[in-house]
């Protein structure tokens, strides 16, 4: 705060855009948080980064070979550790593993399909699989009960990312309302008609600008990942997306009534430290549960109002390494409703496991492809998921007595947190750096158990935290982000709010998006849809396009200490 006040506020702000980090630190800081460690694994991880990064795909970790929490807490926090990175050289064509990845995904599709073309005639369609899918079809009829035309039109939005005619950082709600008319065909047909009545505004300016534009169908494209494969995503044709993701929603709600929120990750991550406890819970994960999901199985499992809605919204082409494609998936990730309907699926196989073996069903917690079941019934969980077209990722699914689980970023041993930190990319700018001096100091304090921080990560700390210019050491609370560096009470010094404000005022930096000015429909389309926006004037945001703030006045009304090093 003392620098705050004799450099000014302007000055700070020019120092912190300039910054730039020393090249290597990020590297250097890798080795002391290794060392800190102080296990074989962490040697290991070293050794392997030094002289062959691309071997770090090939380290397994299995919870049953360590005795105790020590050794299992350091060995997991060093396999983690760059296990996301995408600064290490593995002279891998990350595009090419990704969609080799994708088209095993399709075929795995092929043969799901091929299956439920016959039911009746596949062997594996016998016993307790017969039992389990005729419940699970009516676990997801009772799930989606019936909706109106004005739910449909009402719950839909713009998702946060690009269309296949919108790029970059064009792609915003204003500038989709202001130019988009990407369609399929399908979808025109169910929509068109109803489209001037539902938005009278945006249809009218549809009208003008050469609405429709038919498409074939999406894209399949590849994001960064980490250092090992890219992510591969399907961009979706505009006005489908719009569409898509008001079905998301509608299947949102629903399952919301049977106890599965898809808002909050919370009941996953209490659950898994309860079952690290007790051994009574399974936390179950899949391998490209997006891309899995078959057609003919979605065809055969839905009712036929939801079903003629999902698949007039849905992409049933698109191209894939410049070829046109017939999908054998029945959507992808890049797909708005995806998410909410392979959270059925789970949760209504789950359900179907757990009743076949009359189990508790109210111990079922599912988000994505995150899922919480008995431990008695996993095995059987798998083998009937198995069936329906999905594999189970054995290597993150962890049930019976073992004391790990994990789930939705969550981590634990016995009940203890023992969630690692990721050093995804090499730090570049002061937040960056931030970031990483926070993960560490953070790490330093569950391996304490929130009692100090372990000093045997401090040399790690110290590392970034000397390569910050003095006047750049500013400190917050670890409630409030990495703005700052974290830090407890006494050593930052707030400043006690006045004027009957309860509380203390600190400093931060903050990334806040670049705007543009547009006095066109498109921008009151955006104001109306939504309303909470707090943009003023005829500016909007860009997407992924950010500046650095100065904030000197934030507050808090609790600072929570994480304690001396120890």
């Amino acid at each position: 705060m003392h620098s705050i006040r004799k450099h000014g506020k302007s000055s700070l702000l020019g120092l912190a855009q300039t910054y730039r980090v020393p090249e290597g630190l990020t590297l250097s800081a890798i080795h002391e948080v290794l060392q800190g460690l102080n296990c074989p694994r962490s040697l290991a991880v070293w050794i392997i980064i030094r002289d062959d990064p691309a071997q770090l795909k090939q380290l397994g970790f299995d919870p049953a070979w360590y005795k105790d929490l020590s050794s299992c807490r350091d060995a997991y926090a060093a396999t983690k550790l760059v296990s996301k990175a995408s600064f290490l050289e593995t002279g891998l064509d990350l595009k090419q593993v990704a969609f080799q990845k994708f088209s095993e995904m399709e075929d795995l599709c092929k043969q799901t399909n091929r299956r439920f073309r016959r039911l009746d005639l596949d062997p594996l369609f016998r016993g307790p699989n017969v039992w389990m899918y005729n419940t699970f079809v009516r676990k997801i009829s009772s799930v989606l009960v019936g909706y109106s035309p004005e739910e449909f039109f009402g719950e839909a939005n713009w998702g946060p990312g690009v269309t296949n005619q919108i790029k970059g950082c064009d792609a915003t709600s204003t500038n989709k309302f202001q130019c988009e008319t990407g369609i399929t065909r399908d979808l025109h047909s169910l929509v068109s008609s109803s489209m001037t009545a539902a938005y009278p505004l945006w249809g009218a300016h549809l009208n003008e600008i050469g609405f429709p534009c038919f498409e074939v169908g999406n894209k399949v494209i590849t994001v960064p990942k980490d250092a090992f494969t890219d992510r591969v995503i399907a961009v979706e044709p505009g006005l489908n997306l719009w569409f898509q993701k008001a079905i998301g929603s509608m299947i949102r709600k629903r399952l919301l009534i049977h106890g599965i929120d898809l808002n909050h990750q919370e009941v996953n991550q209490q659950l898994a430290k309860q079952a690290s406890s007790t051994g009574k819970l399974a936390t179950v994960d899949f391998s490209s549960a997006s891309d899995t999901i078959a057609r003919n199985l979605v065809n055969d499992c839905l009712p036929r109002h939801w079903l003629t809605l999902m698949d007039s919204c849905r992409s049933h082409f698109g191209f894939f390494e410049d070829k046109l494609v017939k999908w054998e998936k029945f959507s992808s990730m890049g797909n708005g409703f995806t998410f909410e309907l392979e959270s059925l699926i789970f949760y209504a196989a789950a359900f179907a496991a757990c009743e076949y073996l009359k189990l508790d069903t109210s111990e079922i917690s599912v988000y994505g492809d995150d899922v919480i079941i008995p431990s008695d019934a996993f095995e059987t969980f798998s083998s009937f998921s198995e069936f329906l077209g999905f594999r189970v990722n054995k290597g993150k699914s962890y049930y019976g007595s073992g004391p790990f689980r994990e789930s939705c970023g969550a981590h634990f041993y016995d009940g203890s947190d023992i969630k690692p930190v990721y050093f995804k990319k090499t730090a570049r700018n002061i937040l960056e750096l931030y970031r990483q001096l926070n993960s560490i100091r953070r790490l330093a304090h569950r391996r304490n158990y929130f009692y100090g921080c372990d000093s045997s990560l401090k040399k790690a700390w110290l590392t970034l935290y000397n390569s910050v210019p003095k006047n750049l050491r500013i400190f917050g609370p670890e409630s409030k982000g990495d703005g700052f560096i974290i830090e407890n009470f006494d050593v930052s010094h707030p400043v006690r709010a006045r004027n009957g404000v309860e509380g203390y005022h600190f400093s931060q930096l903050q990334e806040v998006a670049k705007t543009r000015r547009s006095e066109e429909v498109g921008l009151l389309l955006t104001r109306l849809r939504n309303r909470s926006e707090q943009e003023e004037g005829n500016n909007f945001p860009l997407r992924g396009q950010i500046r650095l703030c100065f904030v000197k006045h934030s507050l808090t009304q609790q600072w929570y200490n994480l304690g001396p090093w120890l």
